[in-house]
């Protein structure tokens, strides 16, 4: 379970630093999950965040490529 909070840590400090206005539309505050025990927050949830955050930057990336090849 640790190595999925390592990569949702990593992926929300790339999308804070690389990507902010993508950053401001994720509802957790990343630090939360590695500081708080919550009991309904098993490998299932972490797997089903980290894709959420996944899916979000990729959205993101697609459509704002797709935008800069109009310009």
């Amino acid at each position: 379970m640790w190595p999925l909070v390592k990569e949702i840590t990593d992926l929300t400090t790339k999308i804070e630093t690389d990507y902010p206005e993508v950053y401001r539309f994720i509802n957790e505050e990343p630090l939360t999950l590695t500081v708080a025990p919550y009991p309904e927050m098993g490998e299932k949830q972490l797997k089903d965040y980290l894709q959420s955050l996944q899916q979000l930057l990729k959205y993101h990336l697609e459509t704002h490529k797709k935008k800069n090849r109009k310009l």
